[in-house]
């Protein structure tokens, strides 16, 4: 399979998000996942995993608080970021993302007692790690994401959105992110998470994405969230969720998720007000106070 690396000198003017970041392999072909580590001022280890079609730099406003308490570490997923990009859409999978995750996350960075905060692909494939390896975690704060096993109903906002990836000739991944937000970005935001995205052909893992969640019981990586979804059923370690409050993609996996997990009814029942699907951009300082919090509090 053909991967190509973006250049590094599309990241140049990449606003705000200038921490230390390395490559290591994670495919059988020497694919690169991308990821920034900061080492931080505390103890806590906090895990920050985004979605489709962004890349860590979504959590750029997250970073400085966080930091305060421990080390922090946003991986890239393989696709998107500064990762490396198979070109064909058929290339990518759910199980070529689970294990990319395991390889870098557990084999590669060897981390543990994790406080995990993840949204939208990020929140699927950081519930299933957490759920298959209970023993790497302390902590999760799921945000606009959900367990998907191919027996959930789908928004009609999430099935627009699919729809147009799949039909659109030219993804406009600027104009996905400003959709999305509840605020005006500006121009070098928009540029900043274009920049991972140089061609078409390096927006397949984007173009990808919507189809690789299971949508029934048979698909690939049915099984893996249907194992996680009865390990975090009989999750004993602190959880918050934490969704924002005019997202129309994932509101509706709020309550499921909540009550799928027994310890997240502990926790505040708490709404990131004002903000969209990607709640980091609108609401991301925020977002961090809350975290610490959580933290804080258990």
């Amino acid at each position: 399979m053909t991967y190509i690396s973006t250049p590094e000198s599309a990241f140049e003017d990449v606003p705000n998000y200038e921490y230390p970041h390395d490559k290591v392999p994670v495919t059988d072909d020497g694919a690169e996942m991308a990821y920034v580590d900061v080492e931080g001022d505390g103890d806590e280890t906090f895990l920050l995993m985004h979605g489709e079609p962004t890349w860590g730099f979504l959590y750029r406003k997250l970073v400085p608080t966080l930091s305060e308490h421990g080390r922090v570490v946003v991986p890239d997923m393989l696709g998107l970021g500064r990762s490396d990009k198979y070109t064909d859409p058929d290339a990518y999978g759910f199980d070529l993302h689970y294990e990319c995750f395991e390889t870098l996350l557990f084999d590669e960075l060897d981390l543990d007692e994790i406080t995990l905060v993840c949204q939208d692909w990020g929140g699927i494939l950081g519930l299933a790690l957490a759920g298959h390896h209970p023993e790497r975690f302390a902590r999760l704060v799921p945000m606009n994401t959900g367990v998907p096993d191919g027996t959930q109903e789908m928004s009609d906002a999430w099935h627009e959105f699919a729809n147009f990836v799949e039909n659109v000739e030219e993804l406009p991944i600027g104009m996905l992110i400003q959709n999305a937000t509840s605020d005006e970005l500006d121009d070098e935001v928009i540029a900043a998470y274009e920049a991972p995205f140089p061609t078409e052909e390096s927006k397949a893992c984007a173009r990808s994405l919507p189809f690789d969640i299971p949508h029934s019981p048979d698909d690939e990586g049915a099984d893996t969230m249907r194992e996680a979804k009865e390990r975090l059923s009989e999750w004993q370690k602190p959880a918050f969720v934490l969704f924002s409050d005019s997202d129309p993609i994932t509101r509706n996996a709020r309550e499921p998720l909540r009550e799928l997990i027994p310890t997240a009814k502990e926790q505040p029942d708490t709404w990131i007000e004002g903000a969209m699907h990607f709640l980091q951009e609108d609401s991301g300082e925020e977002i961090a106070e809350e975290v610490v919090d959580f933290v804080e509090r258990t």
